[in-house]
């Protein structure tokens, strides 16, 4: 997860060289493009890789996405254009697009009844702690951009034996743990034929006959969940990533100083760790529904407030640190809810789903963001934009009825 925090945050970091410099060619589309591609092969991973996680396993999936996006990312050094850095970053989104949700998937298949939503947000503590990392390792390094990429890539390729030795596959955790042990807020029981879904089992077995897929998730009583959950991610990750993306340079076009334009993107993150923390604790207490809605709420109006130009510093970062409190934390508990929603032998495929349609989100973020840098109108538009999405995600959630969730078999009173 903090290699995904890494991507997250390192082209926002770089764009601002790239555009002054015009290195390899870039100019504002050129940027969008870069920004774009890449999220379309973390949405591709999303989607179709990760839920190989259901029949296949956790471990193996999640070792070898690891392996193939760091690679990936150190070839990004070499690109001698445009296109080819943009290709590299296609290729190496689509080894990272399925380690969120196979990571998340894998953390629910272990973690103990009643403590799902802070086992997401913990997990989702190490997206946001490679944020901020990769956010200190900008102002260290930029502008020389090269030099993150190595840094990444390297990461990545350390992490792979330390993941394969270490790591148990999730399944054999579970096996001898009674079909009853699941409550109303820990997303039910696991079957005991669910066990079975290990790396070398068939999908007949690991699910014990229930369909896996995307086609389960069109049947009774799931539709509505995916839909108002899908929805909601896509706005959630709209956010996170046009806000991780363009930052510092909607902050710099308000008039901010390039460096207090990264460190803002630094305090954005910290911002976002200290609401996992907490929105994880409320999630488990009062229920995911009722936090998620609250947390896009609050989001929508401090996105507004910092359309507002700030004289004060301090005032400027702590409005910066609590808009990144409630908003990168109102994603993370709608992927808490989706392991609340849906049974075990469809998590993979459920928070793939969620994953893989909030990557469009993530791609649209950045593009419009984009679109607005180039018609220099992205201060203060670009923060409107943004409230009113968050404000979107509201609407989508508040159409997924309690009544509706209650009936998902091994699913969790939202």
């Amino acid at each position: 997860m903090v290699l995904d925090g890494f991507d997250l945050v390192v082209l926002g970091a770089i764009i601002p060289t790239l555009l002054k410099t015009k290195e390899l060619g870039f100019d504002p589309v050129g940027a969008t493009f870069a920004a774009t591609i890449s999220l379309v092969g973390v949405g591709l991973g999303a989607l179709f890789i990760a839920p190989l996680s259901d029949k296949f396993g956790r471990r193996r999936l999640l070792v070898a996405c690891v392996a193939w996006f760091s690679i990936f990312t150190l070839a990004v050094v070499i690109a001698p254009n445009v296109a080819v850095f943009s290709a590299f970053r296609l290729l190496a989104g689509l080894g990272l697009g399925a380690c969120l949700p196979v990571a998340l998937a894998y953390m629910n298949d272990l973690s103990p009844a009643g403590s799902r939503a802070r086992a997401t947000t913990r997990t989702m503590t190490g997206y946001h702690v490679g944020a901020v990392a990769t956010s200190l390792l900008a102002l260290a390094l930029v502008p020389n951009w090269r030099a993150m990429f190595i840094v990444g890539g390297l990461a990545g390729l350390a992490l792979v034996p330390f993941l394969w030795f270490k790591l148990p596959e999730s399944v054999r955790a579970r096996a001898s743990v009674p079909a009853a042990e699941g409550t109303a807020n820990d997303g039910g029981a696991l079957p005991a034929s669910s066990a079975s879904s290990g790396a070398h089992a068939p999908s007949s077995a690991s699910s014990g006959g229930k369909s896996l897929g995307f086609r389960a998730l069109l049947r009774k009583p799931y539709p509505l969940a995916a839909v108002g959950i899908a929805v909601a991610s896509f706005m959630g990750l709209l956010l996170v990533y046009g806000l991780n993306t363009w930052l510092p340079t909607l902050m710099s076009g308000a008039g901010y100083s390039m460096g207090s334009s990264l460190t803002l993107l630094f305090v954005l993150n910290v911002g976002a760790v200290a609401g996992l923390i907490l929105a994880g604790r409320l999630a488990d207490r009062h229920g995911a529904k009722r936090v998620v809605l609250l947390w896009f709420g609050l989001s929508a109006v401090f996105l507004a407030f910092l359309s507002i130009r700030m004289q004060n510093e301090l005032l400027l970062d702590a409005a910066v640190f609590v808009t990144g409190v409630f908003v990168f934390s109102s994603q993370v508990l709608v992927y808490a809810w989706v392991s609340q929603l849906f049974p075990r032998h469809l998590a993979g495929t459920a928070l793939g789903f969620s994953a893989g349609v909030g990557r469009v989100g993530a791609i649209l973020g950045p593009a419009v963001t984009g679109a607005l840098v180039a018609a220099k109108a992205a201060y203060p538009w670009g923060f409107y934009v943004f409230a009113v999405a968050a404000l979107a995600a509201v609407a989508a959630l508040a159409f997924v009825p309690r009544a509706g969730a209650q009936k998902v078999p091994g699913g969790d009173e939202a």
